[in-house]
């Protein structure tokens, strides 16, 4: 481990606050491997006090993935792999806000994202993070055994009727964008660096199972997306200016809560490229 490095945890589920780096001055391969780890220990790390500029953001993000661009909402000037996301004071709905892991109905989902905040309002505007290895194996043996059969389908039609700010932008895309996405994943996927098995199913995006109609997926799914979410697979973050929080998308799920109305929160976000789910 990177000889400063300290690696706390905030909850007893998942989320462990890192000191002792500066991530604007780059890290060697101790410290990064490091953080790293910590990322797949914790599925949630969170840094505070990293003042970072555009390039430095984007070299942090570098050194932990590949980022790309997101699908539906056009980058910074100069940085196309950085998003704003931002509520504005007159505005009452938020960006992403239901539990959800990031686009779940693209073929390869992204491995995970990097949020660094900009502003943050007075009180309010935390954001929840839930363990999907823990919420897969609560579940029974039986119940166990008959998700592993089972593909979901995920599609962003569904997230239009759950109204995330996310997911509305795409409306905002370009002409010949696609009005829609839809992709087959398994409801539980094996995590391809540390073998475990996570629930891969979340209320935003999942609509149905593969063979099944909407109406025979939803009793299963409902208590599903209910269990996926109880308080003892949770932790909880309160931003502060110039924090980070850095998440593995293929096993958590996150909720930004939309409880600071009148006030403006801006943060910039990095995704990191994943793989098809297995």
């Amino acid at each position: 481990m990177g000889a400063d490095i300290q690696v706390r945890k905030i909850a007893g589920a998942l989320g462990a606050e890192i000191s002792g780096v500066d991530l604007g001055r780059g890290m060697d391969e101790a410290t990064r491997q490091a953080v790293r780890q910590a990322l797949l220990d914790h599925l949630v790390i969170f840094f505070r006090d990293q003042d970072l500029s555009p390039d430095q953001f984007l070299a942090f993000a570098r050194a932990m993935g590949r980022p790309v661009e997101y699908p539906f909402v056009k980058g910074l000037a100069g940085y196309p792999e950085i998003i704003e996301v931002l509520k504005r004071e007159h505005e009452t709905v938020n960006f992403g806000g239901i539990w959800h892991s990031d686009t779940t109905y693209l073929e390869e989902p992204p491995m995970g994202s990097i949020l660094l905040a900009r502003e943050v309002p007075p009180y309010g505007g935390d954001t929840l993070f839930a363990n999907q290895y823990l919420a897969y194996e609560t579940l029974s043996p039986g119940m166990r055994r008959m998700l592993d059969g089972l593909v979901g389908i995920s599609t962003s039609a569904k997230a239009d009727v759950s109204k995330t700010r996310e997911d509305r932008l795409k409306d905002n895309a370009a002409p010949d964008a696609r009005q829609s996405y839809e992709a087959e994943h398994p409801a539980v996927r094996t995590h391809p660096e540390t073998g475990r098995k996570a629930l891969f199913v979340n209320v935003a995006h999942t609509a149905r199972f593969k063979d099944m109609t909407e109406a025979e997926s939803q009793p299963l799914l409902r208590f599903l997306h209910e269990h996926q979410v109880r308080p003892e697979f949770t932790c909880r973050f309160a931003w502060q200016r110039h924090s980070i929080a850095f998440w593995d998308n293929r096993a958590a799920q996150h909720n930004p809560i939309n409880d600071y109305h009148g006030h403006r929160r801006l943060m910039h976000r990095i995704t990191l490229a994943g793989d098809r789910p297995r």
